[in-house]
């Protein structure tokens, strides 16, 4: 049978709060309340919170030009037969070629429209033709579901459950999703919504012929500017710089641009930006740096040539420093940058590296999307990739590159100290020049980590490509709490493949086991249950193999844990055990202590409870005296089911009581709602069913708003107990069936099977209030679906109710 507990960490330690971690705040929808108990109590479900409305469009295109045909196409779209009315998904399609202004169109055209999308408007860079891997449908769903208000603890790890969860959150709204450089449908498909009233715009270079034939796509595919559209755009990029200008020559240098946006905008800056160099000087130029291009390339066709044409006339007029900035930011892996990487790459100072970001976002060859954060048009960044190549010694190259990752590898570290209980791996110090960031708390150290979660992956692949394997494999090892915390599966499971290889490459055996240790978490937390113990055995066999003794307590308690989260009670006892000899042996009194109460669990969950209760009494004294408040209101709380079972219900309360106060009084809400759940077991067992119900209430709350649906659904379960308690069956089986169903999904085989034999109960008594006889059918059949699972040996709690439900009537 399943886990009896659902755990925040892997090391049994109890994590110091989700209150600062911003994604922690979702939306109290469908809450359970309770009203007051005078003439019943009973539950419903409260208003909706006002939801955050995404705005995530980029800002308009200054000096957008023209277009008024391919606008008008796209308006179209809204009004004929795949538009509003209809009952299809709204798909629109920019394709063309590169550089031609697929996205400044369709930003445009998106704030043109953006008042009939109220719900909000969704955007996301794919990435298709990026040097780097491109955003997969995971990543995108991932960002969208955290943008919708979903907390990170209800994000599934499954792509088609992501893309399932992200379709009902915007069933029924009106939502505007851009989709910018696609390069495959694949990419695209999982990020359609289900229902009409959503707009999705897709750019590519492709023609995205398959979303056209199966999901009604129309397409708009845009050209060049034309001769008038692109002097237009050159006289606007210059206007207030410069005014004699002839119009033969503004001619001659839109066609030296092939008329493509992004050339002819680059072309504008150099002009603008020197007003007193007569056009036909500049245009000059162009044309020598045109030849000199024609005999170094092979020929690609004119639209290619001009654009790369363009970027070198512009590159090689920049100030030294910042063309050097410009061809290293190449070798960034991520998707963007802010000043920090940029002064890791150059070993600048910030306030000169701010001063080159800002010459080179001047002259258009980098982008500043939000407030210090840059990115390249990614035909700029192929560009710049290949200068690093030509122009920076190979020995260079790998200096800088080792610097930025060492950057990331240090900052992501500092970050993790504000996030992180877990046992840590030590880095040694940074080499010289390198100069990590530094955070004031844990909220602007998670505020980091969220911003760079892409670039963070990509370092980890850059690090691993580039045979940097200590680096690779730390960075993961870092970044695994903040994972964690986070439900990062995606890039957990992605940054772990690399990690795991790049340690077995090192033949580094200690990198190994942290790795395989990382992953035996990764696994634990998404409900992969069978391989991460196999993580977690591999991370054991290495660590003893190297005699990292802290390293096997470790995974011996992480192994007991995964065996409670499965329910082998007698397995998960053993592994505590031999978990507790090393922590003695150590002389680690609070691990020794954490372990102790990790048993006391177990013991309790085993029916041990004279154990339990020695055992937790044991651990509390230590917590006590070291001051460990989080770990004494878990063991608080453990205690009280043992004292439950022991028959001593008022020390029960007593225990649960002090354990709900120590979260209140650090407003915790995590522990608060999870310690509330026994404070509702202790009120049942001493007969106060409306107490429980105000418990089991809270409870819920706190757990819908944290996004913790396990622990929501056992309080639904308590408060369907409590219901019929006081004589409510009827109001019983909605909380017991709900529950159960949250159960089965998560696929805790031990919680469904006390939910549904209480909803079998529920239904029987339910069904005695009227004929009956169909009540007792499906009580009937509800017990048999819980006998058809065996209980582990060991498990007395589930022999018991199997003797009950086979004695129970109708169940032959």
């Amino acid at each position: 049978m399943g886990v009896p507990e659902e755990r925040a960490q892997d090391d049994g330690t109890v994590r110091g709060g989700g209150g600062s971690h911003a994604d922690f705040s979702g939306s109290a929808r469908g809450v359970v309340q309770a009203r007051s108990v005078h003439g019943g109590v009973h539950f419903h479900r409260s208003a909706p919170d006002a939801e955050p409305v995404p705005q995530q469009l980029p800002g308009d295109v200054r000096g957008f030009t023209n277009r008024v045909v391919d606008l008008a196409h796209l308006e179209e779209l809204l009004e004929g037969e795949g538009g509003e009315g209809s009952g299809s998904v709204n798909v629109a399609v920019i394709a063309g070629t590169a550089g031609v202004g697929k996205t400044s169109l369709a930003v445009h055209w998106s704030h043109r429209i953006r008042d009939r999308f109220p719900d909000g408007q969704l955007y996301v860079n794919l990435r298709g033709y990026d040097p780097g891997p491109p955003v997969g449908p995971e990543q995108a769903l991932d960002r969208f579901l955290r943008a919708l208000d979903v907390p990170p603890t209800r994000i599934p790890a499954d792509l088609e459950d992501k893309a399932a969860l992200y379709r009902s959150r915007l069933a029924g709204r009106r939502y505007l999703v851009l989709l910018d450089n696609a390069s495959a449908v694949s990419q695209v498909r999982p990020l359609l919504p289900g229902t009409a009233g959503c707009l999705v715009v897709v750019t590519s270079r492709h023609r995205m012929s398959g979303l056209v034939a199966r999901d009604g796509a129309r397409r708009v595919t845009i050209g060049t500017l034309n001769e008038p559209e692109a002097v237009a755009l050159l006289r606007r990029a210059t206007r207030g710089y410069r005014h004699d200008d002839h119009p033969a020559e503004l001619v001659e240098l839109a066609r030296l641009c092939a008329y493509l946006p992004l050339a002819l905008r680059i072309a504008a800056e150099r002009a603008a930006s020197r007003p007193r160099m007569p056009l036909r000087e500049l245009i000059r130029d162009l044309r020598d740096e045109s030849a000199l291009w024609d005999a170094l390339t092979a020929e690609e066709g004119e639209e290619s040539d001009a654009v790369r044409t363009v970027f070198a006339w512009s590159y090689r007029a920049l100030p030294g420093d910042a063309a050097r900035l410009f061809r290293l930011l190449g070798m960034h892996p991520g998707p963007d940058f802010g000043v920090p990487q940029a002064a890791a790459l150059t070993g600048a100072g910030p306030v000169i590296t701010r001063h080159l970001l800002d010459a080179l976002t001047g002259a258009h060859l980098l982008e500043q999307t939000v407030p210090a954060r840059y990115q390249f048009h990614d035909l700029l960044r192929a560009y710049a990739v290949d200068q690093v190549n030509q122009e920076e010694t190979g020995e260079d190259r790998t200096a800088v590159l080792r610097r930025l990752l060492t950057w990331y590898l240090h900052t992501a570290d500092a970050a993790a100290r504000h996030e992180s209980g877990l046992h840590r791996v030590e880095l040694g110090p940074p080499e010289a020049g390198v100069v990590p960031s530094s955070f004031r708390d844990g909220h602007e150290a998670v505020g980091w980590l969220t911003a760079e979660q892409a670039n963070l992956t990509a370092a980890v692949r850059a690090a691993a490509d580039a045979g940097f394997d200590r680096i690779a494999w730390q960075l993961h090892v870092v970044l695994r709490a903040f994972y964690s915390h986070q439900n990062l599966f995606a890039d957990w499971h992605t940054t772990g493949a690399l990690a795991l290889a790049a340690a077995r490459r090192q033949g580094d055996r200690r990198g190994e086991a942290e790795v395989h240790h990382s992953l035996g978490m990764a696994h634990t937390q998404s409900q992969q249950l069978d391989r991460a113990a196999v993580h977690h055995a591999a991370a054991l066999a290495a660590r003893r193999e190297t005699g990292d003794r802290w390293g096997e307590l470790m995974s011996l308690n992480g192994i007991g844990l995964l065996e409670l989260r499965r329910r082998r009670l007698d397995v998960a006892r053993a592994a505590f055990e031999e978990s507790l000899a090393v922590a003695e042996e150590l002389g680690d009194r609070h691990w020794r202590a954490v372990v102790l109460s990790n048993l006391g669990e177990t013991d309790g969950e085993r029916e041990e409870f004279e154990r339990a209760h020695a055992l937790l009494t044991e651990a509390l004294e230590v917590f006590r005296e070291l001051g460990a408040e989080g770990n004494e209101g878990n063991a608080l709380r453990c205690l009280s089911v043992a004292q439950r079972g022991l028959g001593r219900t008022e020390d029960a309360l007593r225990s649960a009581g002090r354990a709900v106060a120590l979260a209140q009084e650090h407003g915790n809400p995590m522990w608060e709602g999870y310690w509330l759940l026994e404070l509702g077991r202790v009120r049942l067992a001493g007969d106060r069913p409306e107490e429980a119900l105000t418990a089991y209430q809270k409870a819920a709350a706190q757990q819908r708003r944290l996004g913790d649906r396990s622990r929501e659904a056992r309080a639904l379960d308590g408060a369907g107990e409590a219901y019929q308690r006081l004589g409510r069956p009827a109001d019983a089986v909605d909380f017991h069936r709900r529950a159960a169903a949250v159960h089965r999904e998560l696929g805790d085989l031990w919680r469904w099977s006390r939910a549904t034999a209480s909803l079998a109960d529920a239904v029987e008594a339910a069904a005695d209030e009227g004929d009956g006889a169909e009540g007792a059918r499906e009580a009937a059949r509800l017990r048999r679906e819980v006998l058809a699972v065996p209980p582990q040996p060991g498990d007395r709690a589930a022999a018991r109710l199997h003797e009950r439900l086979r004695a129970a009537r109708g169940t032959g």
